[in-house]
């Protein structure tokens, strides 16, 4: 059994951020199941929303994430992260982050800040289209620096681990501890002797640590701490086509449901409007600051479509945007519609979107010549663990921040480049309370080693693999931008058939990340489908014909646990 005073899942904006805030503190241990830099964090391309100009101001930022929420926001969560926010950021430019500039009129460096969707001013900071992976640089080599800090890659969670006890009283020893196997693996056995007569013990649901698969020694090992965060990023992998990178297979939500945690918002599944649509091409996002630059979007006839959907046109909410592609791809029969930024010259388009220029040039696209083939394709889980606003979550001892987490800032949908301010935000007010609680918190837990039984090595991984696709074309068909009744009962139908053959593979065979994977991929599904099947109105990214509108019973927070699966909360 490894021990840390702090364990963070998760290697992007969030979990980085939070281990620098706790590291002076004590230990921390960072579990990232791939290398470091592998996360969503590192794939954000256009920015982050934050007000730093004169002609911006907070109550605009307020005011535009309100609406793009749909009503849905918790106002003061929206508040409070938005005024935080450049103190946050002025922070990350201390490490090193630079973001873009431009000279203005008297010759002053100021902020080039970019204007994306929902967004009434121009506020959003980049590094031309590589924000995410510049900031995932500029963490990861203060964290590198720091010796308090232990990163362990290829590392997989499997599960959290529940249970504790708490010692009070002046002057309380412990001595003579015997804690083993929690849960179903571990019962917790005490024999404790204190040593003053005005002690005493009081038993502790709480998180205690977790079991990891460490892929290349292919053993599993207990982590202990005195505080778990979860910083997993989203599940655009439960679609067949997203803007994520594979590692986001929703592992955070997943284990803190088997844990008891409460879940909030899975309805709202964010699809970002503009996917490259290319054979060769794999999850590649186009940026919403490329429409923030003036993009067009024309169907197969070239017309441009926007102004039958909304009056904001092309610069809607994503939601807005997303819907209406997909009911112009619907009307005319096309597989994709053309983002198009032909009136920009080529110089522009290298220095303003090198990335998206290379990549669309290597599938022999030049985009200051033709129109890109976009998509609209699964991109931001808006929903997650439901946390306070110092990220704490419903189990003591367990945070969730960044993507994982459901704060109440994005409401029914996302306003573009809030959710890189929001990690940033809550990692540090997370980290704050983190910092007391574990300085006061008393509790000892001996976690047994994991047990393997009489589990095999897997003879058929072909079923993974088949049964990871069938869930992905599931949520796609049944589960995407619109929905029926229907539709969401046959994919919840189905998963409930698939729950028996994946619980049968987990515990009869020998443990893998693929199979783990699998295991969470299908847990946030059946919890996306549970939400959206609760949620009879249409509000924000989750559209039903069945209900088309807004209905003011449904004006609160969609709430999923084990204790009350059914019950909706408002807030």
């Amino acid at each position: 059994m490894l021990t840390f005073d702090h364990i963070i899942i998760g290697s992007g904006i969030a979990g980085l951020t939070f281990a620098l805030k706790v590291a002076e503190q004590g230990s921390v241990a960072i579990v990232t199941k791939k290398s470091k830099v592998d996360s969503n964090t590192a794939w954000a391309q256009g920015g982050v929303a934050c007000v730093t100009s004169d002609e911006d101001s907070i109550e605009a930022h307020v005011h535009d994430t309100m609406i793009a929420g749909d009503d849905l926001c918790d106002e003061k969560v929206v508040r409070t992260i938005l005024t935080e926010g450049p103190e946050r950021i002025a922070e990350l430019m201390q490490l090193g982050m630079h973001f873009d500039e431009r000279q203005d009129a008297a010759g002053h460096r100021q902020p080039d800040l970019g204007k994306e969707g929902g967004h009434s001013k121009r506020r959003i900071l980049h590094a031309q289209d590589r924000t995410g992976l510049e900031i995932e640089k500029t963490l990861l080599a203060a964290v590198a620096q720091h010796p308090n800090i232990t990163l362990l890659e290829h590392h997989m969670a499997i599960d959290l681990i529940m249970t504790g006890y708490r010692v009070q009283g002046a002057g309380c020893q412990e001595k003579n501890i015997s804690d083993h196997e929690m849960i179903s693996q571990v019962e917790i056995s005490d024999n404790r002797q204190l040593t003053t007569d005005n002690c005493h013990r009081e038993a502790m649901t709480r998180c205690v640590g977790l079991y990891v698969f460490d892929e290349e020694k292919n053993q599993i090992e207990a982590l202990s701490a005195k505080a778990i965060v979860l910083a997993t990023g989203g599940c655009g992998k439960v679609y067949l086509y997203t803007t994520n990178p594979d590692i986001a297979t929703g592992d955070g939500i997943a284990m803190a449901w088997r844990a008891g945690a409460t879940i909030a918002n899975m309805e709202f599944m964010q699809f970002h409007p503009t996917c490259l649509f290319h054979p060769q091409a794999k999850s590649f996002l186009i940026s919403e600051a490329v429409r923030g630059e003036g993009g067009v979007l024309l169907n197969g006839a070239g017309e441009r479509f926007m102004k039958r959907y909304d009056g904001r046109l092309e610069l809607a909410p994503r939601d807005v945007v997303a819907r209406a592609i997909d009911a112009e791809m619907k009307r005319r029969g096309d597989d994709c519609v053309f983002l198009d930024v032909t009136h920009h010259s080529e110089k522009f388009l290298r220095e303003r979107f090198p990335k998206i220029f290379e990549t669309c040039l290597s599938y022999g696209m030049n985009i200051a010549h033709q129109s890109i083939p976009v998509v609209p394709a699964a991109h931001y889980q808006c929903g997650g663990i439901k946390t306070d606003l110092h990220g704490r979550t419903s189990i003591p001892g367990l945070y969730a921040i960044g993507e994982t987490a459901c704060t109440g800032l994005h409401g029914a949908n996302r306003l573009a480049s809030n959710s890189l301010l929001e990690a940033l935000v809550m990692a540090h007010r997370a980290a704050q309370v983190a910092k007391k609680e574990v300085a006061q918190t008393s509790f000892v837990s001996t976690l047994a080693p994991w047990q393997s039984g009489e589990a095999q090595d897997p003879d058929e991984l072909v079923m993974i693999s088949h049964i990871w696709d069938e869930i992905r074309r599931l949520m796609s068909d049944y589960m995407g931008i619109v929905r029926t009744t229907k539709r969401l009962e046959r994919v919840a139908s189905r998963l409930k058939n698939l729950e028996t053959e994946i619980q049968e593979f987990y515990w009869n065979f020998k443990i893998s990340t693929d199979l783990l994977e699998l295991r969470n991929l299908f847990t946030v599904a059946s919890l996306m489908v549970q939400s959206a099947l609760n949620r009879k109105e249409s509000r924000g990214l989750h559209y039903t014909l069945d209900y088309p509108e807004h209905d003011p019973a449904f004006l609160q927070e969609t709430i999923l646990s084990k204790n009350s699966p059914q019950r909706s909360q408002s807030r």
